[in-house]
C-alpha cells in the first residue's frame, strides 16, 4: 500500500525515497566476489559491466566510447551535442572550461548554449558512429524526442547498434508543436519503434504508469530519472520537478513485472539514470530494482573524459530553460583511468573508484552471484 501524507487540508502527497534513504540488508550466506557475475544483456547486445555513460559531451567522446565498450560497459554518444555541431570539440571544451573558471557558472551555460546553436552537422556525427564502430563496440547515440524522426535515419545508415530517445521526462507520445497550419504530427513511440531494425532505449521517467506504457510501445528498455546530480542539475529549481530514485526504481521494477505478465515473458531492461555518485549507491540502484544505470560524474572522474573533471548534464544547453552547469569534480592532473574508476584498484574510501568491484562486494557480502537475483535482497528505510 502506497504511504500517503497530508500535506494540507484536501491534499495529499505520497511519501517517496531517494536511494540514501534506503539501506540493503545482507540476509542470506555470504560468497566470494570471485563468484559473482555482474553481465547483462540489452536485447543481442551483452555487456560484462552494468555501466552506460550518460550522454554528456563532457563524458563521452567516441574514444571515451570506445574505452567503455572495450572495458565491458556503454558509452551514449549524444547525437544532437557538440560533436554533431563542431570539428574541433576538444577546443570548445576547454574554451568551455576557462569560461567557466574565470566568468563562472552562468557565464558557461551562455557559452554551452552558443555552441549548441551550431547547426548539426550529419558527416560529424557519422564519422563519430563510424570511430566507434570500426573499434568492434556496441554503438549507442541519444536523440531528443523533439529530434528522434529526423535525425534517426540518418544514423541507422551509419551503422548505430543501439538508440536511446532521452530527455528530462519523456511519454509515449510526444506533442510537439502540433497546429493546423504545421501540419506537424506528435511522436508515437509506438510506431517509431516497430518501423526500426534496431533496438531502442526509452526515457526518463518517473513513476510506474509512464514506465508501463514506454515499455508497452516495444522499448528495449526504459530509463528511470533524467541524470539528476547534486549541485549541477537543476532541473527541480527550473521546473520543480524531481525523481525520489529508489522509489522511481522500484515502480519501473513493478511496471516490468507487470508488463512481463502482460505479455507473457518479454523482458524490458529498467537502467537507472540519477544520483549515483559511489559505488552503493550503484548498488542500491540495482537492488531497488535496475538492471543497469547510466552514470555523469562517476565515470567523469575518468583520465579519458573529454571534461578534464568537469561534467555537465545534458539539459545544461538546453536553448531557453537550461537546467544545469558546468561543475568541476577532480582536477585535471589528478584523475584516474577509466579502468581503474570501474576496476579498481582504490585508495579513495569514498566509494569513487573501483565502482565494479564494490558493487561484485555488495552482492557477494548479501549472497547473490547475479543481477537479477539481487535484485531481490532486503532493503530497509532509514
Amino acid at each position: 500500500m502506497r504511504d500517503m501524507v497530508e500535506i494540507g487540508m484536501g491534499r495529499t502527497a505520497r511519501r517517496t525515497y531517494e536511494l540514501d534513504d534506503v539501506d540493503i540488508v545482507p540476509s542470506r550466506r555470504t560468497r566470494s566476489s570471485k563468484q559473482v557475475s555482474v553481465a547483462w544483456q540489452l536485447d543481442a547486445y551483452r555487456f560484462d559491466i552494468p555501466v552506460l555513460a550518460h550522454p554528456s559531451d563532457a563524458l563521452v567522446s567516441p574514444e571515451f566510447a570506445v574505452e567503455l565498450g572495450r572495458l565491458g560497459g556503454l558509452g551514449v554518444i549524444n547525437g544532437e551535442g557538440l560533436w554533431a555541431r563542431h570539428a574541433d570539440v576538444s577546443a570548445r571544451i576547454d574554451q568551455l572550461i576557462e569560461v567557466a573558471e574565470k566568468q563562472g557558472a552562468d557565464a558557461a551555460v551562455t557559452l554551452l548554449q552558443q555552441l549548441h546553436s551550431a547547426p548539426m552537422q550529419p558527416d560529424l556525427l557519422a564519422a563519430a558512429v563510424a570511430q566507434v564502430r570500426t573499434a568492434g563496440v556496441t554503438v549507442a547515440v541519444r536523440v531528443s524526442p523533439q529530434n528522434a524522426r529526423a535525425l534517426t535515419p540518418a544514423l541507422v545508415q551509419a551503422g548505430v547498434d543501439l538508440l536511446v530517445v532521452h530527455g528530462t521526462i519523456i511519454s509515449a507520445e510526444h506533442v510537439n508543436g502540433v497546429t493546423a497550419e504545421s501540419g506537424a504530427e506528435p511522436l508515437n513511440l509506438k510506431t517509431f519503434i516497430a518501423d526500426l531494425d534496431i533496438p531502442v532505449v526509452a526515457g526518463g521517467v518517473s513513476d510506474h504508469r509512464t514506465a508501463l506504457h514506454l515499455m508497452r510501445t516495444g522499448a528495449a528498455g526504459v530509463i528511470v530519472g533524467y541524470g539528476s546530480t547534486p549541485g549541477s542539475t537543476t532541473t527541480g529549481e527550473v521546473l520543480g520537478i524531481g525523481v525520489p530514485m529508489a522509489t522511481a526504481i522500484a515502480d519501473a521494477a513493478a511496471a516490468r513485472r507487470d508488463y512481463l505478465d502482460e505479455t507473457g515473458g518479454r523482458y524490458v531492461h529498467v537502467i537507472a539514470d540519477g544520483d549515483i555518485v559511489s559505488s552503493g549507491q550503484l548498488a542500491k540502484a540495482i537492488a531497488c530494482g535496475a538492471d543497469a544505470a547510466m552514470l555523469g560524474v562517476p565515470l567523469a572522474l575518468a583520465h579519458e573524459a573529454p571534461g578534464r573533471g568537469w561534467y555537465w548534464p545534458t539539459a545544461a544547453a538546453h536553448p531557453s530553460l537550461p537546467r544545469g552547469v558546468p561543475l568541476q569534480f577532480a582536477d585535471d592532473e589528478d584523475r584516474p583511468s577509466l579502468q581503474q574508476v570501474l576496476y579498481g584498484p582504490a585508495s579513495d574510501p569514498w566509494g569513487s573508484v573501483n565502482l565494479v568491484g564494490a558493487l561484485r562486494r555488495s552482492m557477494a557480502k548479501a549472497g547473490y552471484s547475479e543481477l537479477k537475483e539481487f535484485q531481490k535482497v532486503g532493503l530497509s528505510v532509514r
